[in-house]
């Protein structure tokens, strides 16, 4: 009809587009299917400007690898496991632990899959599930305990990980871990230069690492100076927020109160100074809080308070890299990091 509409006329529809193979990029660039396939996997033996080539190519084509060829290929499912639980210390722990990750595994071809993490189960059957069906090529985990059964499994079945955190195996593994022994030492040592003498940190559960770690740096340091650092043992990281603002209102209004908090993550240390609020009292006045911190929530808190930044981007990305070393044949011994507080005091 003139001037008007046409109905129904048939729509010509995009023809999907052909799924880019290694031999379309040999195709494109001239070069032989296993030098395309050995670029792509960043062979140190293929040259850089042969490699960086290829990478243009497979970019242009939209080419994606075939995990499933791979696979049956090479054994190598290019999958990293993270048994990772979600209740954390610090805000944005997920995020930035696998922003680090993800820088290291950039251009290598391998992927993230997050594995739950339950604490309060059976923590070696999703290690074993990872390793038997073969849905890893490594794995990574944190919270681990002075004797973790899930080091001691890996270690004997030679698969790759590396954990965040430390055991007590005297046989060594690969492991990236924050100095929380250093840490607490460091915020019992501010709060004694500010005249602090009754002093209060609240622990992980017991059964992990870092907790030991923790107790050691605080009551050594505390003892050294004559005064007392008391430690509940009834309240800990896990316990539910009510628990703990409960627990530290009714102390902080005895008459023996804590006039020093060292808080080990930022949520303990939010759920402290609500607590010092609701009481009345003000911090840097009638008592001072040290607290750990992995993002910059405290630039915001008045009045200030003294903060040590532990760097969990950093973390992940030396996990990451210590993983793919690690998966490379690398002697365990040589992949041990220990990263260090960063002060920040006001």
């Amino acid at each position: 009809m003139p001037g008007g509409t046409i109905l129904n006329e048939p729509v010509a529809r995009p023809q999907p587009r052909a799924r880019a193979t290694l031999r379309t990029l040999a195709a494109a660039t001239g070069l032989a299917v296993t030098t395309v396939s050995r670029a792509l996997s960043n062979d140190p033996r293929i040259a850089s400007a042969t490699r960086a080539l290829v990478a243009e190519a497979a970019r242009s084509h939209g080419y994606v690898p075939d995990r499933a060829a791979q696979r049956l290929r090479t054994g190598r499912t290019k999958v990293v496991q993270l048994l990772l639980n979600l209740d954390h210390e610090f805000l944005g722990f997920t995020h930035e632990l696998i922003m680090g990750l993800t820088e290291a595994f950039a251009g290598t071809g391998y992927s993230v899959t997050i594995f739950p993490d339950i604490l309060g189960s059976d923590r070696l059957s999703a290690v074993r599930q990872i390793v038997e069906t073969r849905l890893g090529d490594g794995v990574i985990f944190n919270r681990t305990e002075p004797f973790d059964p899930r080091v001691r499994y890996l270690s004997e079945q030679g698969f790759p990980f590396v954990c965040h955190g430390r055991t007590e195996f005297t046989v060594p593994h690969p492991y990236v871990d924050f100095d929380n022994e250093a840490f607490a030492r460091i915020a019992v040592e501010r709060l004694l230069e500010k005249r602090r003498e009754r002093l209060l940190i609240i622990l992980p559960p017991a059964r992990y690492s870092f907790a030991q770690h923790l107790r050691w740096g605080a009551v050594a340091a505390a003892r050294a100076a004559g005064v007392r650092c008391e430690i509940p043992e009834h309240i800990t990281l896990d316990t539910p927020q009510a628990g703990t603002m409960a627990f530290l209102r009714g102390r902080l209004q005895q008459a023996d109160r804590p006039d020093g908090i060292v808080c080990v993550g930022e949520v303990a240390a939010m759920t402290a100074l609500a607590a010092i609020s609701d009481c009345g009292l003000r911090p840097g006045c009638d008592i001072d809080v040290v607290a750990k911190r992995a993002s910059e929530i405290f630039d915001l808190f008045r009045p200030r308070i003294d903060t040590m930044v532990e760097d969990l981007r950093l973390a992940g990305r030396t996990m990451g890299e210590t993983l793919l070393r690690s998966m490379a044949g690398e002697d365990p011994a040589r992949l041990q990091t220990l990263h260090q507080p960063v002060v920040e005091f006001r």
